[in-house]
């Protein structure tokens, strides 16, 4: 059972969202099938690469219903959700301020460029509102269910946007939104292209090794799973991926995961605070551990959490997929 700091921020990074559709402006529907291998192990049906025009506007309703409204093309955009800061980076965009470590990765702005970018205190689950508020921003862009109470409080002084990504869709559609919103409709049509290339060139390539994604700081550790993880959403195209969720309360354990013969591991190190090592290097403490072929073998990855936890954009996406397709070759 995971302890509650972790599962906390969990449902933050991948809360369980059930019959959303791609809908509404700037977001498009998808041919292929959401990430679920069919019957037999067979390959998914290769991702649509085609890319509708993107069209500039100041008002849409985003695929989860919420309408934005905005005066003006946004210029002072603050991101409490790293989804927002993949999205803008993808644009050519830096947020005025943000809460999250995902800028400094070299695939974005890198260490030295996003030193230059305010961070909010109060971290990912408490963001300070005055805090927000001095950057007087034209747009705040926040995850619904851990933000969406911060609301009444900026009601009145900026457009506060919530979003909910629960499949690699809604991100693009959350992509095509904020494009239309800023005039970014090249770069966004551009970077939605990309993502959709390379995801189909990995469904023609899909692996038959069983793969696993696991997240935590120690032992209490978690199974990203289709459905309720954007990036886990994947992997049924890439590989075996075997695992389904058991709600916010459950998970497997190693004994299940033995049992399923993983063959490539992926791990997730959260850290609250200073971090003090990583998970596969607590979890070999346990005799179960190095029985996975995965540890057996050395195919365990530990994987950058800013990208395959928190960033959930076209990019961080991108990056997962260069990632993931290299080590189940």
């Amino acid at each position: 059972m995971l302890r509650s700091p972790l599962r906390a921020v969990r449902r933050g990074l991948a809360a369980v969202i059930l019959g959303s559709v791609l809908a509404g402006c700037g977001a498009t529907a998808d041919s292929s099938t959401e990430g679920e291998a069919k019957a037999g192990g067979a390959k998914t049906e290769v991702t649509d690469v085609t890319v509708e025009p993107i069209k500039e506007t100041q008002q849409l309703t985003d695929a989860r219903g919420v309408t934005v409204s905005l005066e003006q093309r946004p210029e002072r955009i603050v991101c409490l959700v790293a989804l927002c800061d993949d999205i803008l980076t993808e644009l050519g965009i830096v947020p005025v301020a943000t809460n999250s470590q995902l800028l400094a990765h070299p695939d974005f702005l890198g260490a030295e460029k996003a030193k230059r970018v305010d961070i909010i205190p109060g971290g990912f689950i408490a963001p300070e509102v005055e805090a927000i508020l001095s950057h007087k921003p034209d747009l705040v862009i926040g995850l619904e269910d851990t933000h969406g109470k911060l609301a009444p409080a900026l009601k009145g002084a900026t457009t506060f946007w919530p979003m909910q990504p629960a499949k690699w869709q809604d991100s693009v559609g959350y992509l095509r939104d904020v494009a239309a919103l800023t005039g970014r409709t090249a770069q966004g049509e551009k970077a939605e292209r990309a993502f959709r290339t390379k995801l189909a060139e990995a469904e023609r390539n899909r692996s038959d090794r069983t793969a696993l994604i696991i997240y935590g700081s120690d032992e209490n550790f978690g199974v990203a799973t289709p459905g309720t993880d954007v990036v886990a959403g994947l992997f049924p195209k890439l590989a075996e991926y075997p695992w389904k969720s058991r709600g916010v309360e459950g998970s497997y354990s190693l004994e299940e995961i033995l049992a399923q013969g993983v063959d490539v591991l992926f791990v997730e190190t959260m850290s609250f605070g200073e971090p003090d090592g990583k998970l596969s290097e607590k979890l070999s403490e346990n005799p179960l551990w190095g029985k996975i072929p995965a540890v057996e073998n050395g195919d365990v990855h530990e994987v950058d959490s800013e990208v395959w936890a928190k960033g959930r954009g076209t990019r961080s996406l991108g990056l997962v997929l260069d990632e993931a397709v290299a080590a189940l070759r």
